[in-house]
Order: structure tokens, then sequence, then C-alpha cells
């Protein structure tokens, strides 16, 4: 296949299933341009049919592991699947370290198991900035099941919760995140807890903290082992979208399969439950206006670089060092190059949840 096909020669071997069609329309909604969009727009009425699953947790939980095991249960039920591992980016290349993918060698020479690696490239909240224009094209490539592997950075990688159907957070025993997953906020992103490398020891002490922890979520006082001592912690009830799901804890011990076959009937019950009560639809209209937000804000910041260049802004930082001109000044100054005076302001609400768009 020529590397310089088009896109429109691309988009029907891309849905098709060719694999290296589908490799290379990543690489080019990666570099971005009109290519990109042009594969976007082709391919986007053939995608909505794969569900989407996010898997996420603090380094050293076994991440991978875990994936690996999902996906070698999903292919012995017959089913294709996809998997968008977003790894650190190199230091060297700015391109993906490729790590989860050498752990998952195990799943190479499968026709129906297609995995990519994404370089963050600086991108926050443990995805890349691509990896919903990605997920768009495995969709229509037509992978049932997309699994999604955050970063692994610890407590910013919520940003998994408005990308995937389905967010499995992972623990393991020792690493001391139980209180760490209040702080970053996991109880209101998962749907399913897993606790990890259930075959060391302390592994019901971190199972147990995190059932407490999703009963405080209703507002019960309970007690926490922390550091070693206990510590009572009461919060307040948690408004959930996910109101009639309860969240369960699973142990496995990913590297030997155990828990796995488990851990999947859970996925697929939490797909049939969103489905039946209208959550499914919800949530992809959430993910939509999610998209749509971050195109506009991509295009906005284009087009401000290119009508304010890098030299007049450094100027502006002077005066707002000097104190000669404040910040709102400023950015208003900004503005104006582009022909607009003001920020745009809007809400998009999905159900329990509001999307502001382009916040002051």
């Amino acid at each position: 296949m020529p590397k310089s096909l088009p896109p429109s020669q691309l988009i029907p071997r891309l849905l098709a299933g060719d694999r290296l069609a589908l490799s290379r329309a990543i690489s080019r909604v990666e570099a971005g341009g009109e290519d990109a969009r042009e594969l976007l727009a082709g391919v986007f009425p053939h995608t909505g049919r794969a569900h989407l699953v996010g898997v996420t947790g603090a380094p050293g939980t076994g991440k991978s592991t875990l994936v690996t095991g999902l996906v070698q249960a999903y292919r012995a039920a017959g089913m294709t699947v996809a998997v968008l591992a977003v790894d650190p980016t190199s230091p060297f290349t700015g391109g993906a370290l490729l790590g989860d993918r050498v752990r998952m060698s195990k799943l190479s020479g499968d026709a129906g198991v297609f995995i990519r690696s994404m370089a963050t490239r600086g991108s926050l909240g443990g995805l890349a900035a691509a990896t919903a224009d990605a997920l768009l094209l495995l969709d229509a490539a037509g992978y049932e099941r997309i699994l999604i592997e955050t970063v692994g950075v610890g407590q910013a990688e919520v940003e998994i919760a408005g990308t995937a159907h389905t967010t499995i957070v992972v623990e393991a025993p020792g690493l001391g995140d139980e209180v760490q997953a209040i702080k970053a906020g996991v109880l209101e992103i998962a749907d399913i807890f897993v606790v990890n490398k259930a075959d060391r020891p302390g592994v019901e002490r971190t199972v147990g903290n995190l059932e407490l922890m999703l009963h405080m979520a209703e507002g019960t006082p309970r007690q926490l082992f922390h550091h070693g001592q206990w510590l009572k912690v009461t919060a307040a009830p948690v408004e959930d979208e996910n109101d009639g799901w309860q969240v369960q804890v699973f142990k496995t011990v990913a590297a030997s399969g155990g828990g796995i076959p488990e851990v999947m009937a859970e996925i697929e019950r939490h797909r049939a439950w969103l489905a039946e009560n209208g959550r499914l639809a919800a949530r992809e209209r959430l993910r939509m206006a999610r998209s749509v937000e971050q195109i506009v804000q991509a295009e906005l910041l284009r087009r401000l670089r290119a009508a304010f260049p890098a030299d007049n802004l450094a100027g502006l930082v002077e005066e707002v060092a000097a104190r000669t001109l404040d910040p709102y000044a400023a950015a208003e100054r900004v503005l104006s190059r582009m022909g607009s005076k003001q920020t745009a302001t809007g809400e998009s609400a999905v159900g329990n949840r509001t999307y502001k768009f382009f916040p002051q």
C-alpha cells in the first residue's frame, strides 16, 4: 500500500478491516492537518458501535497485565478487540516509549486484536491529545471492544471517565493508594474497582478500604486504615449519574488469569445496564460534547497563534510583568486581534453532568 494513499482511498480499506490502513490513518490523525479532518469525516457515520473500556490506576498496579488478560478473555468469547495504550513521551524522540505494547507481546499474531501505543506529548489527564480521534478510527474499523489504558501517572487521570463507557480503576496491595483514591476523585469515575496482584499480602485490607470508601459516598462515617493508623472519615453523599449502579470490588491475579472472567462479566453487565437505562446514549452524548469542545478550543488556539505572533505576545508579557498592564487587559488585547472582544461562553448539559465551553 502506498504511504501517500489519499483519504478517499484509505477510508474504504479501513472500513473493510485493513490493519495497515488503520495504522496509517491513526498516524495521520496524530499528525493533524486536512488529511486527518477528511479521514475522520469519512469514517464518522460508521462509528458508535464499539464499547469503550478505560483502564486507569497508579504505576505498578498491573494495568497492562490486566488488559492483556481481558483481551484474551474477549477473544476466547469470539469478540474482536483493540487496545489503545497511552504511553509516556520519550524525551529524545517525542514518541511513545512503547512499554505497554512490549508487555502485551503475547497478543501479537492474532488478527482479531489491534494494539496501538500513543505518546502523551505533554497532554495531561492520562490520555494523548489524539485519543478521541484514534478511538473513532478503531470503532469504524469494526472492533467490538476497545480497551484504553492510561499512562499511569496517578491523581491526574480522571479524563478517562469522559472518554470511556466503562471505567475500571486498578489498585494493588501495599501501594497505599486507598486515601490517594479519595484525593484523585476516583470514587466518581470508577464503574468497577479491581484489586490486582491479589496473591500478595494485604489484599483483604486494600479491598476492605475500597469498600469502605464506597460506603462513604452514602455519607456514613467509616474507618479507614492509612499509614499504620485507623482514621475516621465522613463524606457528603455523592450525586452520581450512576445512581442505581452498585460499584463492586474484584480481586484478580492477572498474571495467571485469576479473576479475569469475573471482571469481563462485570464489564458486560455494566454495558447492559447502561443500555437498559438510557445511560449509554447519555455517555455517548457527553463524549461528543467533549469532542466538539476540544476541537473548537484547538482551532481557536491555532487562530490565536496565527493572529498574534510570539514576539508580540512577549511584549505583552513584559508589560504584565512590569505591572503596567493587568492580565485581563492583556488577554482582551490578544482577543481583539482575532476580532472578538470577549470569550464565548456556553454550557452543554448531559444527564447530571454539565460541560462548560470556554469558561472565563
